[in-house]
C-alpha cells in the first residue's frame, strides 16, 4: 500500500504504508538517509485513519525530510569516508579494469557504467582485510575459535555471531574511525564467549578494544550516515 503527501513547500512525498502486528499505535517513520517515509499501521487502524494522522503531521514530516541526508552515489568525484580519513574516487585509465588506492585517491578504470561496482568490491575487499586479522588476533586473545568470516550489506546490523562461531559484517564499517571499527569485531568476537550481552559478556568486549562506549556512542550518532554511500 502507498500514498502520496503533498506538502506546503509544493513537494509530493510517496509514503509506503505497511501494517505492524506489533505496533501499538500510529507511527511515520523516516528514513535518516533518502528520506523515505513509512507510515505503520498496528492491529486494528483503518487506512483512512492512519492517511488523517499522517495529514497532520505535515510540518513535522516536511522538516524531518527536509533534514534527512541525500545519498551520495559511487562516481567520479566522490568523496568518501575511509577509516577516519576521505578517500576520492577518481576514474582512470589501465590496461584491464581495476580498482586501487594511492594515498588519498581510489582510482578505477573501465567501463563508467561499471564504477559503483568497482568501489564497492574494492571497499568490500578492504573491509575484509581490516576485519579477518582483528577476528584472529581477540579470538586467540579471548581462547575462542572463531568460524567463517563474511563481508556483507546488512542494514540493521554492523555485525553478527550465529551459535556456530560464524561471524558476519557489514562491509560499511570500513567507512568508520579504526576504533569504531575496532569496537564492533571486539563485540562480535566476545559472543564467541558469551553470547548474551550480560556482565562477562562487556568485561570482555573491554579487553578486547580500547574505549567502548565511545565507539558505541558513535555508532548511534553517525552510523545511520554511512548508507547514504553507494
Amino acid at each position: 500500500m502507498s500514498a502520496r503527501l503533498r506538502l506546503a513547500d509544493g513537494r509530493a512525498l510517496d509514503v509506503a504504508i505497511r501494517r505492524s502486528a506489533r505496533a501499538r499505535r500510529i507511527q511515520i517513520k523516516i528514513a535518516p538517509v533518502g528520506g523515505a517515509v513509512e507510515l505503520v499501521l498496528p492491529p486494528g487502524a483503518e487506512r483512512e485513519e492512519g492517511l488523517a494522522f499522517l495529514e497532520a503531521k505535515r510540518e513535522w514530516v516536511a522538516a524531518r525530510t527536509a533534514r534527512a541526508r541525500p545519498r551520495v552515489p559511487f562516481a567520479d568525484g566522490a568523496a568518501l569516508p575511509f577509516l577516519g580519513g576521505t578517500l576520492t574516487v577518481r576514474c582512470a585509465d589501465a590496461g584491464r579494469p581495476a580498482a586501487w588506492r594511492e594515498g588519498d585517491t581510489l582510482r578505477v578504470s573501465g567501463r563508467p557504467e561499471d564504477l559503483p561496482g568497482r568501489v564497492e568490491s574494492w571497499l568490500r575487499g578492504a573491509a575484509r582485510a581490516e576485519i579477518a586479522p582483528r577476528v584472529r588476533d581477540k579470538a586467540v586473545r579471548l581462547g575462542a575459535r572463531p568460524g567463517r568470516i563474511a563481508v556483507r550489506d546488512t542494514t540493521s546490523r554492523w555485525g553478527s555471531c550465529s551459535a556456530a562461531g560464524n561471524l558476519s559484517f557489514c562491509w560499511r564499517i570500513a567507512m568508520a574511525p579504526v576504533p569504531v571499527l575496532d569496537y564492533v569485531v571486539a563485540h562480535e568476537v566476545a559472543h564467541l564467549a558469551e553470547p548474551n550481552h550480560g556482565a562477562r559478556f562487556w568485561a570482555h568486549v573491554g579487553r578486547l578494544c580500547d574505549d567502548p562506549q565511545s565507539a558505541r556512542a558513535w555508532l548511534r550518532h553517525n552510523g545511520a550516515v554511512l548508507h547514504r554511500y553507494g
